[in-house]
C-alpha cells in the first residue's frame, strides 16, 4: 500500500464486445451494460456536473485572445488577460488554477459564439475591401481598353495614309529597278560573250599544256621504273652473292669450331691417361722413398747423394703434375661449355616433342571432329525424314479435312431437303386438324448450322428438348462436329508437326483452321480458351528443354500472324497487364514472314475485323508467349548461378601456379582454365542448338542471350564487391580468361544471335581490367 500511495497508478478498464469473440463485432447491450457496471458513464456524469473544460491558459489565449484584443501586449499575463476575457463577457460559472481555468458546461460554446461574431466582422470587412479592389481593377482595365481602342484607331488612319505613300514611293523604285535590270541585262550578255570567248582560248592553251605535262610525266615514270628495275635486279644479285659468301664462311668457321671440339675432347682423354701414369708412378716414388729412407738409416753417408738426386726428381715431377692439372683444368671449362652446347639440343628436342605431341593432338581433334559432322550430317538426316514425314501426315490430316467436310455438306443438303419434307408435311397437317394447330407453340423450320454459330455455342451448357427428330438430330450433329474440332486441335496442339521451310507447321495449321471456321468473327466462343488451356497443359511436362523452344517458335508465328491480318471492329480492349519487355513481341513481326504462304495460300491477305474474344486471345496468347521466354531465360539462370559463385576464385593449382611463375605476365595467360566456364559455354551451345533446331526467331535468341549476360555481369560483379578475398591478381587473371572464352563464343554465334551480349559485361571487364592493371604497371616498372 505504501509503494501504491507513492506512485500516481492509472487504470484501464477493459471491454469485452462480443461474446462469440469475433472480430469487427459488437453488441450494444453487452457493452452498454459493462460500462454501466463499470462506473464509466457514473465517472462521465460526475465529470459533467464539476468542471468538465479544462485548459491551459496559453491555449485559452491563443483562442479566445482576440475577443479582447485592445489588452493583448505585455502589460498583462496570461492569468489576468484570461480573468479580463471572462469578465468581459460576464462569465461566472469558471475557476482559476495555477495553470489552467475550469469551466462548466456550456461555457466554452458562449465564447466560441462570440469568436465567430467577431471573425465573421472581419471576414465582411476583408470581403468589402477585395470587392472595391476588383471594381477598382475593372474601372481602370476599362479605361485602359478604350483609350487602347482609340489609339488603334488613329493608328489605322495613319496606316492608312502611310501605305498610300509607300505605294507611291514603291512605284518610283519600281520603275528605277526595271530600267536598272533592263541595263544590266544587255551588260551582262555582253559580259558573258566576252567570258566564254576567253574561257575557250584559255581552255585551248591549257589542254596544249597539260598535254605536253603529261607526256613528260609519262616519260619520266618509264625512265624511273626503267632505273629501278636494273638497280633492283643488280641489288638482288649483289645480296643472293653475298649470302652464298657468308653461307660458305661460316660453314668453314663452324667445320673449324667442330674441329677444335673433337681436338679438345680427345687431348682431355690423353691428359686423364697421362694423369693416371703420373699417379701410379708417384705410389711407386712413394714406396721407392720409404725403401730408401730405412736403407739410409742403416747408411745415411753412402746414400746422402742419391737422396738429392731423388729429392730433384720429385720436385721436377710436381711441376710436371702442376702442368698436368692446368691441363685438367681447361680440359674440364671444354667440357663444360660441350655440357651446355648439349643441354641445350636437349631443349630444342624437348620443343620439337611438344610441337609433334600437338600435331597429334590437333590430329586427333580434326578425327573427332569429322566423326561429329558425320554425326550431324546422320542427323540432319534423320531430321529431314521426321519433317517429311510429319509433312505427310498433315497432307493426310488436310485429305481427311476435305473429305469430311464434303460428307458434312452432303448431310447439310440431306437434313435441308428433309427439312422441306417435314415442313410440307407440317402444312398439311395443320390444314387437315386446326386443333392440333394450337397445341403447337414452336415453328419447325431453322436455317442450318454454320460453323460460325457452332463455335458460337458453350460446349458446356445442354440445349433444351427439341420439339422433333429434326431438331435433335440437328443439336447431335452441331455437337458431333464440334468434339471433332475440338479433337482436331488437341491433337494439332498436342504432337510435334515439326517445322517446312523454317516455317512451324502448328501454329500455320491452328490458324488456317480458326480462318475457315471463321471464330474471329464469333460474338462468344470458347475455342480460343480451350487452345490457350492446352498450350498451358503441354507446357507443364517434365521436357522443358525441347518443349519450350517449340512452342516459342509457335508461339511467336501465331501472334505474328495475328498481329498482320485481324483488326479490332472499334472496341476499346482493356489494357493489359505490363509485361518484361513492351517490345518483345512487337519486333518478332517482321521475323517471320506469312508462313500460309507454304500451303499454297496468297501472302496478300484481307485483314479481319476481329471481335473481342479474338483481341482477348491475342492478349493471351502474348502472356503465354511472355511466359515461355521467362521459363526458358528462368532455366537457364538455374543452371549457370551454382557456377557463377564458383567462376569468381581460381583453383589452388592455378593460384599456386601464377605465384611461383609471376615475373612474366604472359606466361599467366597460359594457365589452365577451370572446367566451370566450360561447363556455361556447353550449356550456352546446348541452348542455342535447340533454339535453332526449333527456328525460334533470332530477336528472342538475341534478346535471351543479352539478358543472360547482363545476369552474368551482375552475378559476378556483386560477387567480387561482397568478396573482399576474391579482388586478386591470379583471380582477375583467371575472371579474365573466362571472358576470353565467352567473348569467343560470342564471336562464333555472329551478331545476329549474339547482338550486343559483350556490352552486357562491360562492368565486370572493367572490374577485371582493374585488379590486373596494377600488376602490370609494376612489371613495366621493373623492366
Amino acid at each position: 500500500m505504501e509503494t501504491l500511495s507513492s506512485t500516481e497508478p492509472h487504470y484501464v478498464r477493459c471491454i469485452k464486445p462480443n461474446s462469440l469473440n469475433y472480430p469487427q463485432k459488437f453488441e450494444n447491450r453487452s457493452v452498454l451494460q459493462q460500462l454501466r457496471s463499470g462506473g464509466v458513464l457514473e465517472a462521465i456524469r460526475i465529470s459533467l456536473a464539476g468542471y468538465p473544460t479544462r485548459r491551459t491558459y496559453t491555449e485559452f489565449v491563443d483562442r479566445f485572445g482576440l475577443l479582447v484584443a485592445e489588452h493583448i501586449d505585455e502589460r498583462f499575463d496570461e492569468k489576468s488577460l484570461t480573468e479580463k476575457i471572462l469578465r468581459q463577457l460576464h462569465l461566472e460559472n469558471f475557476q482559476l488554477g495555477r495553470t489552467k481555468i475550469f469551466l462548466r458546461a456550456g461555457q466554452i460554446a458562449i465564447l466560441d459564439s462570440k469568436r465567430n461574431e467577431i471573425l465573421e466582422k472581419a471576414s465582411k470587412m476583408v470581403q468589402g475591401c477585395f470587392r472595391t479592389f476588383f471594381a477598382r481593377k475593372v474601372f481602370l482595365s476599362t479605361r485602359k481598353a478604350s483609350v487602347s481602342l482609340q489609339a488603334y484607331c488613329r493608328g489605322c488612319l495613319a496606316q492608312n495614309v502611310l501605305e498610300a505613300k509607300r505605294q507611291i514611293a514603291a512605284a518610283v523604285s519600281v520603275e528605277k529597278y526595271a530600267r536598272r535590270w533592263f541595263c544590266r541585262c544587255a551588260y551582262l550578255h555582253h559580259r558573258s560573250a566576252a567570258l566564254i570567248i576567253q574561257s575557250d582560248v584559255r581552255s585551248m592553251l591549257a589542254t596544249q599544256k597539260l598535254l605536253h605535262l603529261k607526256k613528260d610525266k609519262a616519260s619520266t615514270i618509264i625512265q624511273a621504273w626503267w632505273r629501278m628495275r636494273k638497280l633492283h635486279s643488280f641489288h638482288r644479285q649483289y645480296r643472293h652473292a653475298t649470302i652464298l659468301i657468308q653461307c660458305c664462311w661460316r660453314q668453314k668457321l663452324a667445320k673449324r669450331a667442330l674441329r677444335n671440339l673433337k681436338h679438345a675432347a680427345y687431348e682431355t682423354g690423353a691428359l686423364r691417361e697421362a694423369k693416371g701414369k703420373l699417379e701410379r708412378s708417384l705410389e711407386d716414388l712413394t714406396l721407392r722413398f720409404t725403401l730408401e729412407r730405412r736403407q739410409r738409416l742403416a747408411a745415411e753417408e753412402s746414400k746422402a747423394l742419391e737422396v738429392s738426386k731423388l729429392l730433384k726428381i720429385v720436385e721436377s715431377l710436381k711441376c710436371a703434375l702442376e702442368a698436368a692439372n692446368e691441363e685438367k683444368n681447361n680440359g674440364c671449362k671444354v667440357v663444360a661449355s660441350l655440357q651446355q652446347q648439349l643441354e641445350l639440343s636437349i631443349k630444342d628436342q624437348e620443343v620439337l616433342r611438344n610441337n609433334l605431341a600437338q600435331i597429334e593432338e590437333l590430329k586427333r581433334e580434326n578425327t573427332s571432329l569429322k566423326a561429329k559432322n558425320a554425326e550431324m550430317e546422320q542427323e540432319l538426316l534423320e531430321a529431314q525424314k521426321c519433317s517429311h514425314d510429319n509433312m505427310d501426315k498433315l497432307h493426310g490430316v488436310e485429305r481427311n479435312y476435305l473429305h469430311l467436310r464434303d460428307n458434312l455438306k452432303n448431310l447439310e443438303d440431306k437434313i435441308s431437303n428433309l427439312e422441306d419434307e417435314n415442313h410440307l408435311l407440317r402444312q398439311k397437317a395443320l390444314s387437315l386438324s386446326p386443333r392440333h394447330s394450337r397445341t403447337m407453340s414452336h415453328p419447325i423450320g431453322a436455317s442450318p448450322c454454320s460453323p460460325k454459330s457452332l463455335f458460337e455455342s458453350s460446349p458446356v451448357k445442354l440445349a433444351p428438348l427439341p420439339h422433333n427428330s429434326t431438331e435433335l438430330r440437328r443439336t447431335r450433329m452441331n455437337s458431333e462436329r464440334h468434339e471433332e474440332y475440338h479433337e482436331l486441335l488437341h491433337r494439332c496442339i498436342k504432337d510435334d508437326m515439326g517445322f517446312r521451310k523454317g516455317k512451324p507447321v502448328a501454329a500455320c495449321v491452328i490458324y488456317k483452321y480458326l480462318l475457315h471456321w471463321g471464330v474471329f468473327e464469333a460474338e462468344r466462343t470458347t475455342i480460343f480458351d480451350f487452345i490457350i488451356q492446352n498450350i498451358n497443359t503441354v507446357l507443364k511436362t517434365e521436357n522443358e528443354n525441347d518443349i519450350l523452344p517449340y512452342w516459342l517458335a509457335n508461339a511467336s508465328a501465331l501472334l505474328c500472324l495475328l498481329q498482320r491480318n485481324i483488326r479490332s471492329k472499334g472496341f476499346i480492349m482493356a489494357p493489359s497487364r505490363s509485361s518484361s519487355d513492351p517490345h518483345l513481341c512487337e519486333n518478332a513481326n517482321d521475323t517471320f514472314r506469312p508462313p500460309l504462304k507454304i500451303f499454297g495460300q496468297r501472302q496478300s491477305m484481307s485483314h479481319i475485323d476481329a471481335r473481342y474474344p479474338a483481341m482477348l486471345f491475342k492478349q493471351q496468347l502474348t502472356a503465354s508467349l511472355e511466359k515461355i521466354f521467362g521459363l526458358i531465360r528462368d532455366n537457364l539462370k538455374k543452371e549457370i548461378s551454382p557456377l557463377l559463385s564458383l567462376c569468381i576464385q581460381a583453383p589452388k593449382l592455378a593460384r599456386g601456379g601464377s605465384g611461383r611463375r609471376s615475373r612474366s605476365p604472359d606466361v599467366t595467360l597460359q594457365q589452365p582454365i577451370s572446367a566451370h566456364w566450360d561447363r556455361i559455354v556447353k550449356f550456352l551451345e546446348s541452348l542455342m542448338d535447340r533454339l535453332q533446331k526449333n527456328f525460334v526467331p533470332s530477336f528472342f535468341i538475341r534478346k535471351l542471350v543479352t539478358q543472360v549476360f547482363s545476369f552474368i555481369n551482375v552475378q559476378l560483379f556483386n560477387s567480387l564487391l561482397l568478396r573482399r578475398e576474391c579482388c586478386t591478381f591470379s583471380n582477375g587473371e583467371y575472371v579474365k580468361s573466362g571472358l576470353c572464352v565467352l567473348e569467343k563464343w560470342i564471336l562464333d554465334a555472329t551478331e545476329e544471335y549474339s547482338g550486343a551480349a559483350w556490352d552486357e559485361l562491360k562492368y565486370i571487364r572493367q572490374a577485371v581490367e582493374f585488379l590486373v592493371k596494377p600488376y602490370y604497371l609494376a612489371y613495366v616498372a621493373r623492366c
